[in-house]
Parts: C-alpha cells; sequence; structure tokens
C-alpha cells in the first residue's frame, strides 16, 4: 500500500536586494521536493511558475511588485529566423552529450571563467567545488548536464565550451542553469546556440516547451530570453503568448516600490 500524496508545505524567505532591479527587495516562497512523488510535484509547481534549485522548488513572492515573468519558447512551433539558422551552421561541428548530473573538475573550471567574464560581482561569484557540486547533483528530479565540445583530436576529447544543467519534465525541458566560454573568441553566440539546441531536443522528443525561467521586462540581462518566438509568458490567468508590443524595452513599473534600506 503506497502513502498518500502529502500537499507540500510552502515558506517565504526573508527580503534581500532584488538582483535585477537596483533599489528593490526580493522575497521568494518555496518548498522543498522531496520522497516519491518529487517529480510529479516539480512539473506541477513549474506549470504555475516555480524553478528548481538542487531539492527545492521555488518563485518570487515580492510585496508590491510582480516583474519576474515564467516564460517559455514553444518548441513545436520555433521556427530559426536567419541569424539563428547561422548561428546553428558555424556551431554544427560541437559534440553534445546528455550526461549524468554529476559534477566535474573540468565542468567547474568553465563555470569559473564563465562567472568571471559574464558575473564577476554576482551572488555565485563565491561558488567553491562543493556548491557545484550540490547545484547539479543534489536533483530529486529526472536531470542532466549537457556538455557542449568542440572535435575530438588526435583521439583526445574535445574542449569543453559549454554546459547547462537541464531538467527534463513531463512537458518539456527546463534549463536550471548553463554556462560557457565567453572569452572563446572562434566560438560567439554559445548561450544563444545552447538554447536553440534544446528548443530542437524538445522538439525532437515531441515535448512542446523550453522552460527559460524568469524574465525581467526592461532588465538587460533578461533580454536574450526574448529571441525565440512563440514565447509564452505566465500572467494571472494562465499562459498567455507575448506580442512584439509586450516585448517592447520600458521598464516593468510594480505597483509599489519598494526600497532597500
Amino acid at each position: 500500500m503506497t502513502a498518500p500524496f502529502r500537499f507540500p508545505r510552502f515558506f517565504v524567505t526573508s527580503p534581500s536586494p532584488c538582483p535585477y532591479l537596483p533599489g528593490r527587495l526580493e522575497r521568494k516562497v518555496f518548498t522543498e521536493l522531496a520522497g516519491p512523488h518529487a517529480t510529479e510535484l516539480n512539473d506541477a509547481l513549474s506549470r504555475i511558475g516555480f524553478r528548481r534549485s538542487q531539492s527545492v522548488a521555488y518563485r518570487p513572492s515580492c510585496a508590491g511588485c510582480a516583474a519576474c515573468v515564467s516564460v517559455r519558447v514553444v518548441a513545436t512551433e520555433f521556427e530559426p529566423n536567419a541569424t539563428q539558422r547561422k548561428l546553428m551552421r558555424r556551431h554544427a561541428d560541437l559534440e553534445v552529450t546528455a550526461c549524468r548530473a554529476w559534477a566535474t573538475d573540468e565542468q567547474y573550471d568553465l563555470l569559473r571563467r564563465y562567472l568571471a567574464a559574464r558575473h564577476p560581482g554576482g551572488g555565485m561569484a563565491n561558488m567553491d567545488e562543493c556548491d557545484y557540486a550540490d547545484m547539479v547533483e543534489q536533483s530529486p528530479v529526472n536531470s542532466a548536464v549537457m556538455e557542449y565540445r568542440e572535435p575530438a583530436t588526435r583521439g583526445r576529447r574535445g574542449r569543453l565550451v559549454g554546459a547547462c544543467l537541464t531538467d527534463q519534465q513531463a512537458d518539456g525541458l527546463s534549463m536550471i542553469y548553463s554556462f560557457f566560454d565567453a572569452d572563446h573568441e572562434e566560438r560567439p553566440g554559445l548561450g544563444n546556440l545552447i538554447i536553440l539546441d534544446h528548443i530542437a531536443r524538445a522538439r525532437a522528443a515531441e515535448l512542446p516547451y523550453v522552460y527559460l525561467g524568469y524574465w525581467v521586462k526592461g532588465s538587460a540581462r533578461m533580454s536574450y530570453k526574448t529571441r525565440y518566438r512563440p514565447i509564452e509568458a505566465l500572467g494571472p490567468t494562465g499562459w498567455h503568448r507575448l506580442s512584439d508590443a509586450m516585448l517592447d524595452t520600458a521598464p516593468a513599473a510594480p505597483r509599489v516600490a519598494e526600497r532597500v534600506g
């Protein structure tokens, strides 16, 4: 006899500085993903805007602000534009492997270079080897690390130039965290290439969506997520497609400005 499903308990974090909108505070609601129903719970929560971090599912719950919007690409209808097709041709020689969710020194070295180049002052800048191993390996759901390597030479494995921790859900792929060689002059656009590859993989597996996490209108750090159309956003009445008018660069206005300090 199986144990009955228990409704998860939710908790709220203390306010902390928002990493996306200066001068504001962020707060998250979260719950633990554990037990035999962790996969089903994660799938259900992702459809209402939650993201996974290790064995926790969370979503923003900021007083007076709804700037963070969950977005997902409709993979089954996606058609790459000319620039995206050119990018895929340029990197067509990369060897892509779905590896088990196990941290390696090579991945960690690549992550450190990526953070130094793209996010030197970010919240992950001080991540050590143990922190990275926890991020990758503490997954209660079906996860993999997608590795992107240059072609092998003289019998040796090709250089690792990109990686992405990815969850497979019932309705799509969720890109938990991706990183790449941001200083590789001969490999521009690797971050975009990783997203395009996930869209192609979702289509091949007949999975309708690729979840990209949160988009903040007006945040330069988030603007890349809107390059993949059609794209859907989660609103008060459910998921809806974003139009060109909705994707302009005007900053999102909170209902109440919440200041730090």
